[in-house]
């Protein structure tokens, strides 16, 4: 019985197989949370960015879920030819005017010209199409980002084939017109803007005082003098405050 006691007795050591294990007190909530020191050499910022400079998509309201997806598929086959052709057949297909301006607009911003000018053969063939100089400009654009400038070439003397087949693109509202010859002045093209101006006339479509000393200042500074004094001879036509004194003379 002594025994027994003796045994049972809090003094008495347990055998090292019965004692709990004494770990060390961590504050775990310091695992997780920032260094509570700022100041301290062991704190890192670790920045992610893009793996490329490719330009996300930007979601928005004119930019659906179909219109997004035909723009990824297009840029990841735009290296092979028949899968592109698939795409277009298949989802630029379905695409309703909205989208399809939308997935053009995306395309032309992340400066893929290739696909852009395909889907903007595409509008040019759908039936709500008409002879738009405003989209015609943002492809100039795009092309001029580019430096394609043989592209933009081939591009206007199809806009020029269009007008004259009675697009009506350059008559009335000048707001169009005047966006086609800015981007037309910035990828240098002094011809194009010497014919976009002769069917503007064509077309009634009169320019104001801005755009006429818009196209002269930018005719001059490509080196177009002849087409510059044309032009500026028309300007003095014109008239003072804005008021036409005759028609102006076609060229």
């Amino acid at each position: 019985m002594a025994a027994t006691a003796a045994a049972a007795s809090p003094l008495t050591p347990l055998p090292p197989f019965l004692q709990r294990p004494s770990f060390p007190r961590f504050r775990f909530t310091n695992l997780f949370l920032r260094n509570p020191n700022p100041t301290s050499s062991s704190t890192s910022i670790i920045v992610s960015g893009p793996r490329d400079n490719r330009q996300p998509i930007r979601r928005g309201r004119t930019l659906s879920t179909e219109a997004i997806l035909t723009v990824q598929a297009l840029k990841r086959a735009r290296n092979d030819e028949a899968v592109v052709e698939r795409i277009v057949s298949t989802s630029v297909a379905r695409l309703i005017r909205a989208d399809l301006l939308a997935a053009l607009t995306e395309l032309q911003r992340q400066d893929q010209w290739q696909l852009a000018l395909k889907l903007f053969e595409i509008a040019r063939r759908e039936n709500w199409y008409r002879t738009d100089c405003a989209l015609y400009a943002d492809m100039v654009s795009s092309l001029t980002r580019s430096k394609r400038g043989s592209e933009i070439d081939i591009l206007m003397v199809e806009f020029m084939e269009e007008v004259q087949m009675g697009g009506g693109a350059l008559s009335g509202d000048l707001r169009g017109p005047a966006r086609l010859v800015k981007a037309l002045v910035a990828a240098g093209k002094g011809k194009a803007v010497k014919d976009v101006y002769e069917m503007m006339k064509r077309g009634g479509c009169e320019p104001n005082e801005y755009l006429f000393k818009f196209m002269i200042k930018g005719l001059r500074g490509l080196g177009e003098e002849d087409a510059a004094c044309e032009i500026e001879k028309d300007y003095e036509l014109w008239g003072f405050g804005g008021l036409c004194a005759e028609p102006l003379a076609i060229l």
